[in-house]
């Protein structure tokens, strides 16, 4: 069977994880909206712990963490939900980069079409956003800054921190799309000023379905929201209907097991990168971004002559890799975030991601550059 190594499009579940779901899945399945009872205490209770481990991993208020379908859901919840409030303040310019996930970008869209003035900062050749660049397009009337922490495709942290920084006699709110990097970089998301934050539960080894969006609130002000749906008073007038405690639970689980075990984490993925790149090296390949700033488990690479799709084919046996966001594989394009760096055609096309975890298994580095020496 072929070695997993596309973590950055989803992870596997932690076991200890996996336990906790089956077991509010099976035993304690009880409605943590049913308060009159000791099945639905229990969920609730699950809830309220859930909310306490999520919030620990960015430094904030367990009661300012909402429970959502996931990091799409959230960055929609952000992003269309201050609308209303843009249109009567009259604050309708919004700044983002080129280089989101389309989960940013296509919400943004829509509000291009409703009369909003976006502005996307492009990357350098490094795959990095410049702090500066975002706070020189910073205007009177601009309502929100969103910027991702960590690039999907290349794994390149983004200045979020100084983003904040900079933001401090700002009124614009500010919205971090941490879904790649909640509980893989710690300090970057703990910064006050940073008032919303997207997260992911099945990019940090919890099941899919489950994420969360963190609203800060500014002094003892709540940020003003508005709800997306309607038909309920769930997550505290944001977001309606029955909350899935099992996928709660386990992302709650995935959050403190995440704080509890980073180092360890970050160690294995580092010693895996090492061996990666070791064994690949030979090859001449080429990195897309700077690993300076890049996580330990992302590696974004092409070979000189060989596209990413006959690259695949020809190491399918072996590895499962891919050469795009997941969430747009379906139509396969070039990578908006590989051609907004500025990268030769030549390069975007032939250019794979390779992520991975600490739950990864070892692999035959040297016959997988066997394999790709072939093609060269």
């Amino acid at each position: 069977m072929a070695i997993y190594l596309d973590c950055n499009a989803t992870t596997p579940v932690e076991p200890a994880v996996l336990e906790t779901v089956m077991r509010y899945m099976a035993e304690e399945f009880g409605n943590s909206g049913s308060r009159t009872h000791e099945f639905g205490l229990r969920a609730k209770k699950a809830v309220e712990k859930a909310r306490g481990q999520v919030a620990k991993v960015v430094k904030a208020d367990k009661d300012e963490v909402l429970f959502t379908s996931g990091a799409t859901e959230s960055n929609n919840l952000a992003i269309l939900g201050l609308a209303e409030y843009g249109t009567e303040s009259g604050k309708r310019h919004i700044i983002s980069t080129a280089i989101e996930h389309k989960a940013v970008l296509e919400p943004l869209e829509i509000l291009s079409r409703r009369g909003f003035d976006v502005t996307l900062i492009p990357p350098d050749g490094s795959g990095r956003i410049s702090a500066d660049a975002v706070l020189r397009a910073l205007r009177d009337d601009t309502l929100l800054v969103s910027v991702m922490q960590v690039n999907n495709e290349t794994g390149v942290v983004q200045p979020v921190l100084e983003i904040a920084d900079g933001l401090a006699d700002h009124p614009a709110f500010f919205h971090v799309d941490a879904a790649q990097g909640f509980g893989k970089e710690m300090a970057s998301l703990r910064h006050p000023r940073m008032e919303m934050i997207s997260v992911s539960g099945h990019k940090v080894y919890a099941p899919k379905g489950v994420g969360a969006l963190v609203v800060r609130r500014r002094g003892f002000k709540k940020i003003p929201l508005q709800p997306l749906m309607f038909g309920g008073g769930q997550e505290k007038g944001l977001r309606p209907g029955t909350l899935p405690v099992a996928l709660i639970a386990g992302l709650g689980q995935a959050s403190e097991l995440a704080l509890q075990d980073f180092e360890k984490r970050a160690a294995a993925c580092r010693a895996y990168r090492r061996m990666v790149v070791e064994a690949l090296e030979p090859l001449g390949p080429i990195i897309n971004g700077d690993p300076s700033h890049t996580l330990p488990h992302v590696l974004s690479l092409s070979f000189p002559g060989i596209d990413s799709e006959a690259l695949m084919v020809a190491l399918k046996e072996a590895v499962a890799i891919s050469n795009g966001s997941a969430c747009t594989s379906n139509s396969y394009k070039p990578s908006h975030v590989l051609q907004a760096m500025g990268l030769q055609e030549q390069r975007v096309q032939g250019t794979v991601r390779l992520s991975w975890s600490h739950l990864t298994s070892m692999l035959d580095w040297s016959e997988v550059a066997g394999t790709i020496g072939r093609l060269i």
